[in-house]
């Protein structure tokens, strides 16, 4: 505890020369971390390894969903024929090439791709015939035939 009040506010007779066999003495006692910290040596270590495996595993984890992004960048690049991605082939690499697409944006992309399908085919084209107001269009267009004959009449003598 002195060692970290020390620390903190800081020995204001140290630049007097005052007191330095004492905080050679202090010094020598606290130079062990585990003991600063209050835990033994052999917490202390076993806290720092669990510290590594547990940043070794976010780094994988973090690896692992970089590369099912790159996945699904690839499979999109195919689907809309755009050139490829020489990193994230190589994002793929590094994480192993059995990386598969999370399986919510997998649907995703199936929705989005049944949707382009069913607005492509000829359903989907009658549909939208069917939600048209005919009435409407023939309208617009004896509205434009009688303008543009107007008009045509407006410009040429011979008519």
């Amino acid at each position: 505890m002195s060692f970290f009040i020390k620390s903190v506010v800081g020995n204001p007779l140290k630049g007097m020369g005052v007191g330095r066999g004492e905080e050679k003495a202090d010094q020598e006692t606290s130079t062990d971390p585990a003991a600063a910290v209050g835990m033994t040596r052999e917490e202390c270590e076993d806290y720092q390894r669990q510290l590594v495996e547990e940043k070794i595993q976010r780094d994988a984890d973090f690896l692992h969903k970089k590369a099912e992004r790159a996945t699904l960048r690839v499979c999109l690049r195919e689907k809309y024929r755009l050139p490829k991605s020489e990193q994230d082939e190589n994002m793929i690499q590094m994480a192993g090439d059995d990386v598969d697409i999370p399986e919510e944006l997998l649907k995703m992309v199936e929705e989005d791709a049944t949707e382009e399908e069913e607005k492509d085919s000829i359903l989907g084209h009658l549909q939208n015939l069917q939600n048209m107001d005919i009435e409407q269009m023939r309208e617009k267009a004896s509205a434009t035939l009688t303008e543009m004959k107007s008009k045509a009449e407006e410009r040429c003598s011979v008519m």
